[in-house]
């Protein structure tokens, strides 16, 4: 099995955020159709999904490349009582099998970094709506001058990631109105993403104990958690909020 899905399988979430985030996000949201066609991109196992479906009324493609991540959706989907709101699609973002103009709302709560903020935001607006709206969470630096450490980890990881303004530049560059945005505290850092995965990294270092290759990715994934608790003032996932224009 890949170390990484291993290690990230069956966590309540893919990445920072939580149902309340998911809630005040759509708050944001405006003028949709009564049953709105809902995609969600990059949707792992769901959480945000089902929550979207308990608050919109609406129709959710849940669009994700990993079968497993709808394996566990498509059993909560149907827990849940939902199978006649949730369809789940195995696909890749990068290219998005849909007709012109099919959904009302894009969501993407952890995944646009995959193609990078400014792409995603491109590539992903042919399937919406004139007047459709995006919502999604990119990591954004949210104070400036950071610590040469902090700063040298993402410009290896994700060097494309911007501050808070120069994204609502690209917003609106990219064809949108901004609405509106807010940054996820340190709850939805900790609460459903990082320390599921402490707990996590804490039974596989015993069960794959003399296993290096393993020990050391356990390792860079501790190191990642180490560098969030130092420096969260520094960055965060933050909500951008857009309107087709």
């Amino acid at each position: 099995m890949n170390i990484f899905f291993e290690v990230h399988k069956d966590l309540p979430r893919e990445g920072p955020g939580g149902n309340e985030y998911t809630r005040k996000a759509f708050s944001m949201v405006g003028d949709l159709p009564s049953e709105p066609y809902i995609l969600d991109i990059g949707c792992g196992p769901g959480m945000q999904t089902i929550e979207l479906a308990k608050i919109s009324n609406g129709h959710i493609t849940a669009l994700d490349n990993h079968k497993p991540f709808l394996e566990v959706l498509n059993r909560n989907i149907e827990q849940e009582g939902l199978s006649d709101k949730i369809k789940t699609v195995h696909g890749s973002m990068f290219s998005l099998d849909f007709p012109e103009s099919t959904f009302d709302l894009i969501w993407s709560e952890g995944a646009i970094y995959i193609m990078g903020f400014e792409k995603g935001l491109k590539e992903w607006r042919h399937v919406l709506k004139k007047g459709g709206y995006i919502a999604v969470t990119e990591c954004s630096w949210i104070k400036k001058n950071p610590p040469e450490e902090i700063k040298k980890f993402w410009n290896e990881n994700y060097p494309g990631m911007n501050n808070i303004e120069e994204n609502i530049r690209i917003i609106k560059n990219a064809g949108y109105s901004h609405i509106n945005n807010f940054t996820l505290p340190e709850k939805a850092w900790m609460d459903n993403y990082y320390n599921p995965i402490k707990k996590r990294i804490s039974a596989l270092r015993e069960i794959h104990a003399g296993n290096a290759e393993f020990m050391k990715y356990l390792d860079i994934e501790e190191e990642e958690i180490r560098l969030y608790e130092t420096y969260s003032a520094f960055y965060s996932y933050v909500f951008y909020i857009m309107k087709s224009e």
